[in-house]
């Protein structure tokens, strides 16, 4: 086929590809409006609206004309199209062929469910009522073990499920990884917890006005880079990174006023997933080149300001005195090796999204092996919450006295998001791995963040990892940043050289 001709099919697909996109961009918005402004009351017609959208989605995911050109371009001579080209074309017929394979019923029946869901999810755990809540997590592992007969025949329900947030990822791979974190990582932090080392964070206790911890998380996410000409922050229940396009990136955090660390470190950690967002490659922000590689890339971003970044003493040196300034009553005498010691204390709790550092792969160990076992059958849903109550006492020393406290915590399966917990963790990792070669690229990266340069962290960032897109897998952007693929055992050597220091252990 003339070159000519060929371009122009291509230039088709992008036209195809690009209304699609867009399209999930409304979706997008419409989710981030649920969750922070819609009425209670319109709960049920936004299901319904949802479930309309994702049909019409569906249709253009799988229409028999985009196939058509797909096919066309997917044998062409290497030399037609550039790199960012062809893996456009190839992402382009891995979402066909995937889309093909699922009923429209199916994709509609999930995203009403998702969408009901939350709401019942939210009332559920505002009320303790963990019974609620159990129908719509049964029907879910019965809709997402049918999306995964569809979708991955080959493979188990649950490797499907991973698959989504974390390409290429098998139980297979994963489970020895989290064997050997959990096998690792408890008895330090049972050794902590036996420590007579107990350092004072008491003065991040108190009460901290809300509208100054809004003004202070705004002020540090614009150190960090975020664009607020192109985003905006807000308040939901659960803080989450959402929008509609890279140029509409929504953030948002929850406040307590007895505590000022926790809404600024979910500031911080929203803001890294808001700028892999706003720093994606340029020139093709409406094709699948450019979206996040995995939800583990995408967690290594917001926790490699929060760990990383916002949790070493070079930040703790260079924001005590704003601190001081916004809240002066509460830090007066507190040094920066106070600061540093009081954020990264350890001390196991109920609430995933308050864990600290070194307790919260703990959390995400907990739950990967409670959804493993709902999708094999080990576990049925009315058991669930002893199940959890029972590993939360045996990992962390702790029971909750609410399901509030322990299964109903966490918004994620209240969308049929099973499969997602692992990137955390795994996002840790690729963070930590990516930290340790920033340090080696850019030399003096602590005296910088103590004298306020943090656009040298965003560029690197940037040039690293947001604008890679999709061109590799997970393991080849590891390799390609770092010179090898993941690597646990950096993780693992970084928490206990980090807290044996902090508490004295040897």
């Amino acid at each position: 086929m003339p070159s000519d001709d060929i371009k122009n099919i291509y230039r088709q697909l992008v036209r195809k590809l690009e209304e699609r996109s867009r399209l999930g961009g409304v979706m997008g918005v419409m989710h981030w409006d649920q969750e922070v402004i819609m009425p209670q009351g319109a709960a049920e017609s936004r299901a319904m609206q949802m479930a309309a959208l994702a049909g019409v989605l569906h249709e253009k995911s799988v229409d028999p004309c985009l196939g058509g050109l797909i096919n066309k371009l997917i044998n062409s001579e290497p030399d037609e199209f550039t790199g960012v080209e062809w893996c456009t074309i190839r992402e382009a017929k891995r979402e066909f062929d995937l889309e093909t394979k699922i009923p429209k019923e199916l994709v509609q029946e999930i995203a009403e469910l998702g969408s009901r869901g939350h709401q019942v999810w939210a009332k559920a755990r505002e009320e303790d009522r963990f019974e609620d809540f159990a129908p719509i997590l049964e029907r879910f592992i019965i809709l997402k073990s049918k999306w995964a007969e569809h979708a991955f025949p080959e493979m188990e329900p649950y490797d499907a499920n991973l698959d989504i947030y974390e390409r290429g990822m098998t139980m297979d791979r994963l489970s020895p990884i989290f064997e050997n974190l959990k096998n690792e990582l408890i008895p330090l932090i049972r050794s902590i917890k036996n420590s007579d080392m107990k350092p004072d964070d008491s003065f991040l206790e108190g009460d901290f006005p809300i509208d100054k911890q809004e003004a202070l998380g705004n002020s540090i996410s614009r150190d960090m880079g975020f664009n607020f000409d192109k985003g905006r922050m807000d308040v939901s229940v659960h803080p989450f990174c959402g929008g509609g396009h890279p140029t509409d990136v929504r953030i948002t955090t929850r406040y307590r006023t007895e505590n000022f660390i926790e809404s600024l470190f979910a500031v911080i950690h929203e803001t890294g997933h808001g700028l892999y967002e706003q720093g994606r490659m340029a020139d093709s922000l409406d094709l699948p080149v450019s979206e996040p590689l995995t939800m583990a890339v995408h967690e290594s971003q917001s926790l490699f300001w929060e760990r990383m970044i916002a949790q070493g003493k070079s930040f703790s040196i260079r924001y005590l005195d704003k601190f001081k300034e916004v809240f002066p009553d509460f830090l007066k005498g507190v040094s920066a090796d106070s600061l540093f010691m009081a954020i990264n204390v350890c001390r196991p709790s109920f609430i995933r999204v308050e864990a600290d550092e070194l307790t919260y792969p703990v959390h995400i160990i907990l739950r990967y092996e409670i959804e493993k076992s709902l999708f094999d059958g080990t576990l049925k849903v009315e058991d669930l919450p002893d199940a959890w109550n029972d590993k939360m006492e045996e990992y962390l020393g702790l029971r909750p006295s609410t399901n509030t406290l322990g299964v109903l915590q966490d918004v994620h399966w209240s969308g049929g998001a099973f499969g997602y917990f692992p990137s955390y963790t795994l996002g840790a990792m690729y963070a930590c791995q990516f930290y340790n070669k920033m340090i080696v690229d850019i030399k003096d990266i602590p005296e910088r963040i103590e004298q306020g340069d943090l656009a040298c962290i965003k560029t690197w960032l940037n040039e690293n990892i947001h604008c890679q897109g999709r061109l590799y897998s997970p393991d080849q952007l590891a390799e390609k940043v770092t010179g090898q693929i993941l690597e646990p055992d950096i993780f693992i050597n970084y928490l206990k050289t980090k807290y044996n220091a902090i508490y004295g252990l040897n």
